[in-house]
């Protein structure tokens, strides 16, 4: 008896399949250095193969974040708004801790997948049935903005400082600059700009919960979010927007 070929025992290439692997492979070696070609070799077959099912780079990207959305948590019931609100912020933010390549790729997109405009549509449905009205709603969603997908751009980025490269005991880390290095720029921001200084060096932060370079730590975000989601609720209760003359 034949003994079935490589081929025939391979699990049959899918859309879901492909993106399935890219997520994983964004997730391995980062999302630059992802292609169509290093993709096909994740899945062993030729790269023309991937292209019955995703037509584009821009396609798979759409796909990829297609899946990203439907890691979030569907909306959660026999809560307030505010409750159910945050509870989807935050597992979006989940999402994109376990996916550090996904706020670059939502930045980038520039269509709007079913998935994306039904999440979209949910959390704007949350607001409507939580008593806000459409005018107020428009506005929370513009104010909410990228934190609905549990990112923020953040103010205090941290700068990339000159090339610091030598043989001196000052050159950079495998984590950025040297502390020697990171002293010289503090005095420098002190001297120059010494407000923006003193707000900086206020607060430590924890590596480990950043989405992206700079401040976005897990405490700064919900700190930011839930003084957000007191305003909206103080602007709801109030019946904005307040007409004169009504």
């Amino acid at each position: 008896m034949a003994r079935p070929s490589a081929t025939a025992t391979r699990p049959r290439l899918n859309r879901l399949r492909v993106l399935t692997a890219a997520v994983a492979l964004a997730d391995r070696i980062g999302i630059e250095a992802l292609s169509m070609r290093r993709l096909a070799q994740e899945l062993d077959v030729v790269p023309m193969a991937l292209y019955k099912h995703v037509a584009n780079k821009d396609q798979l990207l759409d796909g990829m974040v297609e899946l990203l959305v439907t890691e979030i948590d569907p909306p959660a019931t026999g809560v307030d708004w505010r409750t159910a609100i945050r509870l989807r912020v935050l597992s979006a933010r989940r999402v994109l801790l376990r996916h550090p390549w996904g706020r670059a790729v939502l930045e980038s997109r520039t269509s709007r997948t079913p998935a994306v405009l039904g999440y979209i549509d949910s959390v704007i449905g949350t607001f409507r049935a939580g008593g806000f009205s459409d005018e107020l709603t428009h506005h929370v969603m513009h104010a909410l903005g990228s934190r609905m997908w549990g990112f923020t751009q953040e103010l205090f980025e941290e700068p990339a400082g000159p090339d610091t490269s030598g043989a001196d005991g000052a050159g950079p880390t495998a984590d950025g600059p040297s502390p020697q290095v990171q002293q010289a720029m503090l005095q420098a921001l002190a001297q120059h700009f010494p407000n923006i200084a003193a707000t900086v060096l206020t607060a430590t932060h924890d590596d480990g919960t950043v989405v992206a370079r700079g401040c976005d730590d897990q405490a700064e975000f919900e700190f930011a979010l839930d003084l957000m989601l007191d305003g909206f609720e103080r602007l709801r209760a109030e019946g904005w927007p307040r007409h004169p003359g009504r």
